[in-house]
């Protein structure tokens, strides 16, 4: 497939700085005393699932091509309990120790509120939870392994529940918690704890992957169950892997569910809009 070649994008107007560095352009965001980096993440193409001889996969993991046709900002950690706080009056999380821990403990229409509560105070910002195809492609950063790390990964690099490494791995702590966000290395494109930590809620409502190539794909029109992706601190870490498929119903919080915030329009059949809920 021949790769999309996106012209630079042009920061936002509510940006109040703008960075450069190796993992690309990013900007930042200030609400009170709280701040969120976002890394533009470019058009492309990828394989979405996993292949029959991945090992430890799970049954939903259909692999297929999908092609994400516009660039998009994406936080690069999972929301803190610090930028929850400077929009949302209550902390729902059970570590409420440091205020750079990721915000937990939310439902889907928990991070559905926040979401618009950002973009009544930011008009233009168009906030919104990533795509499943969206997660995934910025998860993986261009890697096809089952995690952005390689094969294997280790508790240096993943919170997960040391105890339970993927096969061949090799035990470590199983530190009982979530850790501070940034705290464990960045993927390739500088996105943190992707793997780990929090399941993280995605837009979609959860369904079978189809086989035929993707292009944008937003998920089922309907649905009872939303998509969380990533893993947490509590789980083995087959659970943390790049394709791993988790899903709840929007109104249930499951112990250790956060969200990572992405802004930008998507392209649907019938035009652009900004897909909120």
């Amino acid at each position: 497939m021949s790769e999309i070649i996106p012209p630079r994008p042009i920061p936002p107007p509510w940006v109040s700085n703008v960075v450069e560095d190796r993992f690309g352009l990013s900007v930042i965001l200030r609400v009170g005393n709280a701040q969120q980096l976002f890394r533009w993440i470019r058009p492309g193409h990828f394989l979405m699932g996993t292949q029959a001889d991945e090992s430890e996969r799970g049954s939903a993991e259909l692999q297929h091509e999908v092609t994400l046709s516009n660039g998009y900002w994406l936080a690069d950690t999972a929301c803190t309990q610090a930028f929850w706080l400077a929009v949302w009056p209550v902390n729902p999380s059970h570590f409420q120790d440091h205020p750079q821990n990721p915000v937990e403990n939310v439902s889907w229409h928990d991070a559905q509120g926040f979401i618009a509560e950002l973009n009544r105070r930011f008009p233009g910002l168009y906030a919104r939870l990533p795509s499943e195809a969206e997660w995934e492609y910025a998860c993986r950063a261009t890697t096809t392994t089952p995690f952005s790390f390689g094969n294997q990964v280790t508790v240096e690099q993943v919170n997960f529940h040391g105890h339970y490494p993927c096969i061949g791995g090799d035990k470590g702590i199983y530190r009982q918690r979530t850790v501070p966000v940034a705290s464990l290395p960045a993927n390739p494109w500088g996105l943190y704890e992707m793997h780990g930590n929090v399941w993280e809620w995605c837009a979609d409502w959860y369904g079978e992957y189809p086989a035929a190539p993707q292009f944008d794909p937003s998920g089922p029109i309907i649905g009872k169950m939303r998509v969380l992706r990533g893993g947490t601190w509590s789980d083995p870490a087959r659970y943390a892997r790049s394709a791993n498929r988790s899903r709840i119903e929007p109104a249930y919080r499951p112990r250790s569910s956060g969200f990572r915030v992405a802004l930008g329009q998507i392209r649907s059949p019938v035009g652009i809009h900004n897909r909120i809920c």
